[in-house]
């Protein structure tokens, strides 16, 4: 029900920004545009009815083709055409993210690093009332009892979205930060905060990307927090940086002793036979060899996996994704998804060097962005939150950043 209400409210925006008279800026995002137009279209392509003649020459469609009755009819590139439109659906929100972050201007743009880190605060506030053992069942998603995952149904979303605040506060922090040393002490204390959080969610992949995030912000930031203390005596520097490493690690320290980090005991009891991620990699790489080099149809791996499920993965609960959504965008997408895959990552790099290369005082967002990114890559390897609605919206802000480049001002807001 939650995709309901999100789908609903962003046409509603969509429409009434239109009627408003609000004109986006397309050129102003780059290959980002085309990056994007060619997802949508290729998730639209898999909907176009085929003449059986063509149809039945793709790959791994045979069976379905024997249990029709009569004359084959027109069918579409997918095979779970319902699920595909679902998919396509779902482009709804980064379409919406996409318009209304092509008419802000460079003053709007750089308040959003804030907004968003305020949203991280407010989700880390929502995961600490569940720790704390009170309940927090989300009406309109299908989270688990107990778990600690906020407004997600995922831990691991959840420890992503908490990451993406540990790479965002010190940069929001530091950078352009004129008159405004009170955020310092405020970014130090959310970064502890979100990375005692990771450690109480259970999430494995959040331990990776928050150590990750950390580390990334750091680096953006460490000029500018070299600038900040240029006043101070030479040793301030050095001993302010290892008593906050050795805060931070204190802290995990007391949080294991006190049996508070699951992320950590459950990376210490794992059984690799128990894994359904790994028991389940060579079915799923047998689906990507069966269907090469046309795919399955985005959406349609749940329904997909059963045909090929064997018998001792069989349990009380469904295999929903491959949880590797490389694998996963491989086997819906086939060669085409590959090769835009591919000229998407080869344009994350480029964009990215160019980022890091240059002035970090107005590269700030794109550093910030092509960050956010690397972390979502990272996570993709085990989960999939780039199919969630508020990590396609995250895509797509994070993308525009790294794509714009240099800011007009620096960040300072």
């Amino acid at each position: 029900m939650g995709q309901v209400v999100t789908r609903s409210v962003a046409w509603l925006t969509l429409v009434i920004a239109i009627l408003c008279g609000l004109k986006p800026d397309i050129i102003k995002t780059g290959a980002v545009a085309w990056l994007f137009l060619a997802a949508l279209l290729l998730v639209l392509l898999q909907l176009v009815p085929l003449p059986p003649a063509v149809w039945t020459l793709l790959p791994g469609r045979g069976p379905f083709l024997e249990s029709a009755l009569g004359a084959p009819p027109w069918r579409p590139w997918a095979i779970v055409p319902w699920a595909t439109m679902n998919a396509a659906s779902s482009l709804i929100v980064p379409v919406v993210t996409f318009y209304l972050l092509s008419v802000l201007n460079d003053d709007e743009r750089e308040r959003l690093p804030g907004i968003l880190l305020g949203m991280i605060f407010l989700s880390a506030l929502v995961g600490l009332w569940q720790f704390c053992g009170f309940s927090f069942n989300h009406p309109l998603v299908n989270d688990t009892d107990g778990s600690v995952s906020s407004i997600f149904a995922n831990r691991n979303h959840f420890a992503l979205f908490l990451a993406m605040g540990c790479l965002v506060a010190p940069v929001w922090a530091f950078s352009g930060q004129q008159g405004r040393h009170w955020r310092a002490p405020v970014a130090f204390a959310l970064v502890i905060l979100f990375a005692l959080t990771i450690l109480a969610t259970g999430s494995r992949s959040g331990i990776l990307t928050g150590l990750l995030a950390i580390g990334m912000g750091l680096m953006f930031s460490w000029r500018d927090i070299r600038h900040a203390f240029r006043r101070a005596p030479p040793w301030v520097f050095p001993v302010l940086v290892v008593a906050i490493i050795g805060i931070i690690a204190l802290l995990v320290l007391i949080s294991i002793a006190a049996d508070r980090a699951e992320s950590i005991n459950r990376a210490i009891e794992l059984d690799p036979g128990e894994d359904m991620r790994r028991r389940g990699l060579p079915t799923v790489l047998a689906m990507i060899g069966a269907y090469f080099p046309v795919g399955t149809g985005f959406g349609s791996f749940d329904p997909m996996f059963r045909i090929y499920e064997p018998l001792e993965l069989l349990k009380r609960t469904y295999f929903n994704h491959a949880h590797n959504d490389f694998l996963e965008i491989l086997l819906d997408g086939g060669l085409p998804a590959l090769v835009l895959l591919l000229v998407a990552l080869g344009w994350y790099i480029r964009a990215s060097i160019r980022a890091w290369r240059a002035d970090p005082a107005y590269y700030g967002l794109a550093r910030i962005g092509s960050g956010m990114l690397l972390l979502i890559l990272v996570a993709s390897v085990f989960d999939y939150p780039a199919r969630t609605p508020i990590f396609m919206a995250i895509i797509v802000i994070a993308a525009i950043w790294l794509g714009q480049g240099a800011s007009r001002i620096a960040l300072r807001r």
